[in-house]
């Protein structure tokens, strides 16, 4: 360990330009630093090593995970795609009998409204009828009084 006075003798400057001074031989400042830090740096060696198994066992366990994770993902794929022709199946079930239910009350109510214009057709149809026969009828009485007018028109 370096003593107090060592450490004040590192900041003495030693042949500056300008006036001569007291001799001395430069200090190693690289040399002293090295020999400060050194022995302090090797403490951290045993720390960067072990950092650098951490880093290693985390880099280890996070390709587990991506693996994992792959291997779920495929997985999920894959029953995906299995289940495609079921939902598809059921999808297309669903819809031919949303249309066969449609079809089928499109069907009643079209009974429902023949049924009622022939209901009206019935009730209508002797008023009608009855039109019909009285214009007939005066016609053929109109040709048997005036034969040629009759014909004519």
């Amino acid at each position: 360990m370096p003593q107090w006075r060592d450490f004040l003798e590192r900041f003495r400057p030693s042949g500056a330009p300008g006036a001569a001074g007291k001799p001395g031989i430069p200090a190693d400042r690289v040399g002293d630093a090295a020999a400060e830090l050194v022995p302090l740096l090797q403490l951290l060696d045993d720390a960067q090593d072990e950092a650098a198994r951490i880093r290693s066992d985390a880099a280890e366990r996070a390709d587990e995970v991506r693996g994992t994770a792959r291997r779920e993902a495929d997985a999920i794929v894959a029953r995906a795609r299995a289940e495609t022709e079921r939902v598809r199946a059921e999808a297309e079930a669903a819809t031919r009998s949303r249309a066969a239910a449609a079809r089928s009350d499109l069907r009643a109510r079209t009974a429902t409204e023949i049924e009622e214009l022939q209901a009206r057709v019935a009730e209508r149809m002797p008023g009608h009828v009855d039109k019909v026969l009285t214009a007939a009828r005066m016609w053929l009485d109109q040709s048997a009084h005036h034969p040629v007018e009759a014909t004519e028109g």
